[in-house]
């Protein structure tokens, strides 16, 4: 079966586990072949964000094109992209290459809590990038930031997905969790996806891995509900399997299927 490629757009992470680190460990485990183009490097561990050091937009254009004029890209994932000049580049770069799936996780704040999106940079993140998605995937606080107002319970979410996807005039997938329970999420379509809640300080770059399994999953031929559902099993197993790194918010682990005998668990 000819290999699918997919393309990560974002910030590296120091650390390992979320950002370009995550989504190239996820885009293996699910068997497709990733690519990245580094917006850029963090310096950031399980405790947080202690610099972050942007890449020129001409070296992220040139990334772009190295790899989309020579490799087939199925499907995007779009992360941390921290300014409007960067951004210009990518909507540009995908409105000319024109990529079959465009996976948009809009990156604003890190687990910790840091900003990683500057201020005058939501404007252009609204306006040039996130319509170009196939959907977006925002969690509760990103979704917030967007639409200026709070989202408390799962009745706010319901509304606030289908204003978001009526503002980017595409699907949208609400993250909750930061809400109390199980981890609900909500496709703009009136789909709702949910899982048991997991008592556990394993989990860092949960949103990274998700929007980059939807990716995968895309590529690979799913329909979007079914890769939506797909990923948050992959990523609900990977939380559930993780194992102690650092002294804060350990990653998710995501080569959980190798763990036995070094065979996958579904073999």
């Amino acid at each position: 079966m000819e290999r699918k490629h997919v393309l990560t757009i974002a910030g590296s992470d120091s650390g390992g586990g979320a950002g370009i680190q995550a989504d190239l460990k996820v885009f293996s485990a699910l068997g497709t072949y990733g690519m990245s183009v580094i917006t850029a490097v963090t310096a950031q561990n399980t405790l947080g964000v202690t610099a972050i050091q942007e890449i020129d937009s001409q070296v992220v254009q040139l990334q772009l094109d190295a790899v989309f004029s020579d490799i087939r890209v199925d499907a995007v994932k779009i992360g941390m992209v921290s300014n409007h000049g960067i951004m210009d580049v990518i909507a540009q770069s995908i409105q000319r290459y024109q990529p079959p799936h465009v996976v948009i996780d809009p990156v604003m704040i890190a687990k910790s809590g840091d900003s990683l999106l500057q201020e005058d940079s939501i404007a252009a993140l609204q306006n040039a990038l996130l319509p170009m998605a196939t959907i977006i995937t925002p969690n509760l606080p990103e979704a917030e930031v967007l639409l200026g107002c709070k989202i408390t319970s799962i009745l706010e979410m319901r509304q606030a997905v289908k204003e978001l996807a009526g503002k980017m005039n595409t699907q949208v997938l609400l993250k909750g969790g930061h809400l109390d329970g199980d981890a609900v999420d909500i496709l703009s379509t009136g789909r709702e996806f949910s899982s048991p809640r997991i008592d556990t300080p394993h989990t860092h770059g949960t949103g990274c891995s998700l929007s980059s399994a939807i990716a995968a999953y895309l590529a690979l031929g799913e329909p979007i509900e079914i890769a939506i559902a797909k990923a948050k099993e992959y990523v609900f197993q990977a939380i559930c399997h993780a194992f102690p790194i650092g002294k804060g918010h350990s990653p998710i682990h995501h080569f959980y299927q190798w763990d036995q005998g070094g065979r996958k668990a579904w073999d």
